[in-house]
């Protein structure tokens, strides 16, 4: 009586269209508990589980494309739920905007496994669930939507055999396969007649991380160089950029006679443009001779050659800037610019969106350290946001770069999952491409990550302020990721756009049988 009248309750709750929007929200939010702080990676291999058996039971097509937009409202507010404190009620905004991406998938999901789906249509949709999905990745990753932060491949950051196939398909790979395994696992749990076609997937996936696991390559290592980074920690108040200068020449002054090959500060850690401010290039350049190394510094300012304010990665030698200099290409929405600011400039009265538009880079640059002690470095700057987009990481490998430097700063966001996703993304650009990643932070994380995606030494958290020192290895070769590009993207679109085509087909002929 007790199991019935349960049951009995549960039916009328999902019957109910505010009850079932508010658990479809709730169940796109879960896969968010996978990533950083939480961590909880072996979760995203069934967290989409409960948000697609919801879709796949919706009772009219409207209602799955209603679901599948609310459930991707709901993965994006908890992805970037702190920033909240920034956007404010426009993160409500953007979250439902966004959102839409996902009703075309919530319509997939339905029309492969919803009803009484048979083998035919769950085996189909192994392979096309997961290819939507990565559609949908692939449209939110453009810049001025928001770019890739919180792709869901990127949850698997600890896991060995996921940095593997992120070398072989990038994250896109990864994600592919986590969506894959969880649609088979729908099949297997709500799809009676092609429950053996729900563990043949199941199967399948598995030999295709351990084949991946076997059979690529890995990288081989090439002796190490030694770099040190930089992290002055919370500076607030009055005079806080000088004062932030002023403890991050202290900490680097910390580093002489230890024969770093590198030093690196975070994102805009030199407040004033070096054109302007003598004094400042020449303490950098005096810092410079006392340590024996090159310094890699970010200027956020306005730029006393070109109009507008920068954000610039410049390397500073014994004598002074090298000339080595690289302006930050891809800036971060509302953060560091505002789109479409004619319409959207309201943001800017009820959050801390930008009051004015950084400008942009026009492209990427290699930069070469002095040949000291034979290590001649190539070094593959990126700036914040921008260690979040894997084609970067890929085409500065492609350039030459031995050594992938991320500079970034997450001061307003200290005490949220912020800091810890964002030095994730180390891990996963170091195994796309073969080359490590020193991400170095103002106040954030900082870490530093080998060749394989693997952390070296000591993770500064975000209470620290110190200056570390890291063997960082280098490897030779190039990662079949770097070779083939993002196959796993033109996969996907190849395979939904086969099936749009069968679809068409099937619905021509039925017309013409009518």
């Amino acid at each position: 009586m007790t199991i019935t009248s349960s049951t009995e309750r549960y039916g009328r709750l999902l019957a109910s269209p505010w009850w079932r929007a508010a658990l479809t929200v709730l169940a796109g939010a879960l896969p968010a508990l996978a990533f950083p702080a939480p961590s909880l990676w072996w979760l995203a291999w069934v967290a989409l589980v409960p948000w697609m058996l919801l879709v796949r039971a919706a009772p009219t097509a409207r209602r799955a494309a209603l679901e599948g937009w609310l459930g991707g409202a709901g993965f994006l507010l908890a992805v970037h739920h702190w920033l909240l404190p920034s956007l404010h009620v426009f993160i409500l905004v953007l979250a439902a905007l966004l959102g839409l991406l996902w009703a075309p998938w919530g319509l997939l999901v339905r029309r492969l496994l919803g009803g009484v789906a048979g083998p035919g249509r769950v085996a189909a949709g192994l392979f096309v669930v997961p290819a939507g999905w990565i559609g949908v990745e692939l449209v939110r990753s453009w810049e001025y939507l928001g770019g890739p932060w919180g792709l869901f491949g990127a949850s698997q950051w600890q896991v060995a055999p996921a940095l593997r196939m992120a070398s072989v398909g990038g994250v896109w790979l990864v994600g592919f396969v986590l969506v894959a395994v969880n649609t088979a696992v729908v099949a297997l749990v709500s799809v009676p007649r092609a429950r053996a076609v729900g563990a043949a997937g199941l199967l399948v996936c598995a030999a295709v991380v351990a084949g991946v696991w076997g059979w690529a390559p890995v990288p081989e290592l090439a002796g190490t160089v030694r770099v040190a980074v930089v992290q002055p920690g919370v500076v607030d108040g009055t005079g806080s950029v000088q004062r932030r200068f002023d403890r991050e020449e202290e900490l680097t002054r910390r580093l002489a006679g230890q024969r770093v090959d590198l030093v690196v500060w975070g994102e805009s850690s030199v407040g004033q443009d070096l054109g302007n401010r003598p004094d400042l290039r020449d303490r950098l350049a005096a810092l410079s001779r006392t340590v024996g190394a090159d310094l890699l510094v970010n200027v956020d300012a306005r730029r006393s050659d070109r109009p507008g304010i920068f954000k610039s990665s410049v390397l500073v030698g014994p004598d002074g800037p090298t000339g080595d200099r690289y302006d930050k290409m891809r800036l971060v929405p509302f953060g560091e610019y505002v789109p479409a600011r004619s319409l959207l400039g309201w943001a800017t009265s009820v959050g801390k969106a930008a009051g004015e538009d950084r400008q942009r880079g026009s492209r990427q640059v290699v930069m070469r350290l002095p040949d000291t002690r034979g290590r001649g470095l190539l070094v593959g700057p990126l700036v914040c946001f921008e260690s979040a987009f894997p084609d970067m990481s890929r085409q500065l490998s492609r350039d030459g770069a031995q050594l992938l430097v991320a500079q970034s700063s997450t001061s307003t966001f200290q005490h949220s999952w912020a800091p810890a996703q964002h030095a994730s993304l180390a891990a996963l650009r170091s195994a796309e491409t073969w080359r490590p990643m020193v991400h170095a932070t103002l106040t954030g994380v900082s870490t530093v990550t080998d060749p394989r995606g693997r952390i070296v030494g000591e993770r500064l958290s975000t209470e620290r302020s110190a200056a570390a020192v890291y063997d960082v290895p280098l490897a030779r070769g190039t990662s079949p990721y770097v070779r083939a590009g993002d196959w796993a993207v033109y996969g996907s679109l190849t395979v939904l756009a086969l099936y749009g085509v069968v679809e068409l087909l099937v619905w021509l002929v039925r017309r013409s049988a009518g």
